[in-house]
């Protein structure tokens, strides 16, 4: 690491010890210089695997005694909030050691539709958006965040860093926008990266979306830190401390190497089997994101989850009404969608992947079939394929690369791709 503020370590190779995770702890809080401060720790929900439950215990072991305030705001963008029950489950703990061995942390969800929980701290000019977007779009953008921000004199964030759909590489300051913003700039980056589409952005550093999040973050005037996690089988193989921008950084270049797998031909069908942290297709569409650019033309993802049962329990009316289509059959529409939530709109699009709309006929390059608890009737209502899981066996979709067959046993954080692919599917232009 060149950089000299950036504290941390990582390594494709192994993992990290308890102890190098404490080191880096203690290099960071002696460095920050939060004795007395109130400090907010912004975090994942469930959807996201890391060791939250270690970070939690090391970080409240040296601070709680040092800190003013010692609070955790869950990032949750615009998932349903977490049950106190399921915040106990992030952090490792109980209800009864929240209340007798780490009494002061207190835990919140973030509000993104209640206003009163909002505050606006800057506004992207029509000029701004047209030279962050690369003239993809002319338009006005208010910023809002969740108003506790102003009660703290520092935020640090907590979190992994993986390839991610809308904006390249999740993390960083992404826990901040669209983590705990308002609608307006969560629909305007999820829209953003969903034009772009899913198989350019995904798993690229620099894109127009990270510029969104990093102008974003500029205009929030308190001290800002990161923890950024570089994930392996449920524990750390990096760790960096630092900005959110340096710390995303390093994570992000690690993430990179172990986070992406290569094949040498694309797949004709995918099993992509989604682990039970995603409980309804607005994250379980995972398991598309990550696959899409591995799958070859004509080809089928078949997402595999018997314990989803729905596909929003926040977004579902909206996805019902609007179904899930290419982004090319809502641009080409635009008037007719426009007013609905680009978020969800964006989510349509990344479920259902690339592909045309010309003269009224609507052509995915790939088919994507659930095979889980939703009704048929609802499945292909929303125009997506549809499978009982119970007639699926996974084992006999597993070893049979040569077929053109994958089986993904955990989809959702690993992203595939085609070494060969063209520049549509994130190949070099």
């Amino acid at each position: 690491m060149s950089d000299p503020t950036l504290l941390g370590a990582g390594s494709r190779n192994g993992l990290l010890t308890e102890k190098d995770v404490a080191a880096i702890c203690d290099q960071a809080v002696a460095r920050w210089a939060l004795d007395g401060k109130r400090v907010l720790f912004v975090v994942p929900d469930l959807s996201r695997t890391c060791p939250m439950d270690q970070m939690f215990r090391l970080l409240y072991e040296r601070l709680a005694g040092r800190v003013k305030l010692m609070d955790f705001l869950i990032a949750l963008g615009t998932h349903p909030p977490l049950t106190l029950e399921q915040i106990h489950k992030r952090m490792g703990i109980t209800a009864a050691e929240h209340a007798q061995s780490y009494p002061k942390a207190r835990f919140f969800n973030h509000e993104w539709k209640n206003p009163d929980q909002l505050v606006e701290v800057g506004r992207f000019t029509r000029s701004d958006v047209r030279e962050i977007t690369e003239g993809r779009f002319e338009m006005d953008v208010r910023i809002t965040c969740n108003r506790m921000v102003m009660d703290y004199d520092v935020l640090v964030i907590i979190g992994p860093v993986f390839p991610h759909e809308v904006v390249g590489f999740s993390g960083g300051g992404k826990y901040l926008f669209p983590g705990i913003a308002g609608q307006e700039i969560i629909d305007f980056f999820h829209w953003l990266g969903a034009v772009i589409t899913n198989p350019v952005i995904i798993g690229n550093k620099w894109t127009p979306v990270r510029r969104v999040v990093d102008r974003a973050a500029a205009m929030l005037k308190i001290e800002q830190k990161a923890f950024c996690m570089v994930v392996q089988n449920h524990e750390l193989a990096g760790l960096y401390a630092g900005t959110p921008e340096e710390a995303w950084s390093a994570a992000a270049d690690l993430s990179s190497q172990i986070h992406t797998h290569y094949s040498e031909k694309p797949f004709h069908t995918v099993l992509s089997c989604a682990p039970e942290m995603y409980d309804d297709i607005w994250t379980g569409g995972k398991c598309m994101y990550k696959i899409e650019p591995v799958v070859s033309d004509g080809g089928k993802v078949i997402i595999y989850a018997p314990h989803i049962t729905e596909l929003s329990s926040v977004h579902g009316a909206v996805l019902e009404k609007i179904g899930y289509h290419t982004r090319d059959f809502f641009l080409k529409q635009w008037d007719k969608y426009k007013d609905y939530p680009w978020g969800v709109v964006a989510h349509s699009t990344h479920v259902k992947g690339i592909g045309t709309y010309e003269n009224g006929v609507e052509k995915p390059r790939v088919e994507v079939i659930l095979a889980t608890s939703i009704p048929e009737s609802v499945c292909r209502r929303v125009n997506l394929g549809y499978l009982d899981p119970r007639s699926i066996r996974i084992s006999d979709y597993e070893n049979r690369e040569a077929e053109g067959i994958l089986c993904v046993r955990r989809a959702g954080e690993i992203l595939y791709r085609w070494k060969h692919a063209p520049a549509a599917l994130g190949g070099p232009a």
